[in-house]
């Protein structure tokens, strides 16, 4: 802030303001503005003037000094003059929950949320488990508590409550923000959080709580499915700290193969299909088989261009919005043989003037040049 606005203005109130007024217009503001919540560009910057501002307004002295000599103070320094630094607790005007948000924690005994963290699992899938919907199977190792223990990773199972907080889980910290001494409420760190602690860790875990369990996974993968669809599977992920709290999930994301001649867009196919010259003039039917298990008829018609693309109505995949499936889109291409026999050649050169014919020719270059110029 280049210039320094009146306080009263700062707080939006009238200077015949009582300090219940100040203290509202106070918290109303900072609420707004402090920088761990608020979105506003000038964030940071308005939260200091604010604080300043009620700083000095909410101590008659300064309040009386300030009415007096304005920001200048009776010695010439804005916060010199107001008597140094300020000695406010945010928490007290704020109240206890603001800050405590901001670390996890809380007011009373609130503790960390108690639960495992979730596993991610990749798993591939075929065209064909997308086209049909499909049931799949799994074999893997994931974490379960371990039964020596309970999971608690104390030998025994025996927990004793944590000193650093008492068993409380917390700890209150005093900072200086600013001028304000702020009192917030932080996770304890000897414990994280959790309250208790072992002093002799489990001899089968190493005091991990939890050991590697072959599991056998069975679920479902629904029509239509993309790459990177994620598939939930509830309280399968990792046991909660010290076994008590809720496991984690386990999420399967889908990665769908390549297929050999088929690409994906949405519930759409699409394919190149390499033909002969001949193909393309006279026209002819090429029958694949098809994802379904049903043949895939495509009708070539006569005097194709190479480029072109035909559509066969509702053989894609299965839409995932909606009713029916998508097309196959089959796009034309001509198709180059890297050795020709020579009688085959003999055919060619004695057809060429037929297939292409001179004066055609010349009036598609002619054409093409007219194109350029223009």
């Amino acid at each position: 802030m280049s210039e320094k606005r009146d306080y009263y203005e700062v707080l939006g109130v009238e200077k015949s303001a009582s300090q219940a007024d100040l203290k509202n217009a106070f918290r109303r503001l900072a609420r707004k503005y402090h920088p761990d919540r608020s979105d506003e560009e000038d964030a940071e910057d308005r939260f200091k003037e604010i604080q300043e501002a009620y700083a000095v307004l909410s101590d008659d002295e300064k309040r009386s000094q300030y009415d007096r000599f304005g920001h200048n103070g009776p010695q010439g320094n804005p916060f010199g003059g107001f008597g140094g630094g300020f000695n406010i607790n945010l928490d007290d005007i704020l109240g206890g929950d603001f800050f405590s948000s901001f670390f996890g924690g809380g007011s009373g005994r609130r503790r960390r949320s108690r639960r495992g963290s979730d596993i991610l699992l990749r798993h591939s899938i075929t065209l064909e488990d997308v086209l049909n919907g499909s049931e799949q199977e799994v074999v893997l190792d994931l974490p379960e508590p371990c039964t020596s223990c309970d999971g608690t990773g104390a030998e025994g199972g025996d927990l004793v409550t944590c000193s650093g907080c008492s068993g409380q889980g917390q700890v209150r910290v005093r900072q200086q923000v600013g001028p304000f001494i702020q009192e917030s409420v932080q996770p304890c760190d000897s414990c994280s959080g959790r309250g208790r602690v072992s002093d002799r860790p489990c001899v089968d875990c190493d005091g991990r709580g939890q050991e590697l369990k072959s599991n056998t996974l069975r679920f479902h993968v629904p029509e239509g499915a993309e790459s990177g669809t994620r598939l939930r599977m509830r309280g399968k992920g990792e046991p909660a700290p010290q076994g008590n709290g809720e496991a984690g999930d386990l999420f399967i994301e889908l990665e769908v193969d390549p297929h050999p001649w088929f690409e994906r867009n949405g519930s759409d196919l699409i394919m190149s299909l390499p033909v002969g010259y001949a193909d393309l003039l006279l026209g002819t039917t090429v029958t694949l088989d098809h994802l379904d298990g049903k043949s895939l008829s495509i009708k070539i018609p006569a005097h194709s261009n190479s480029g072109e693309t035909l559509e066969i109505k509702k053989r894609g995949l299965p839409r995932q919005r909606g009713a029916g499936r998508g097309d196959v889109v089959v796009l034309l291409k001509l198709f180059m043989p890297k050795k020709v026999s020579k009688s085959s050649r003999k055919t060619l050169d004695s057809i060429r003037n037929e297939l292409v014919p001179k004066d055609t020719m010349e009036s598609i270059l002619e054409d093409a040049a007219a194109r350029r110029r223009s």
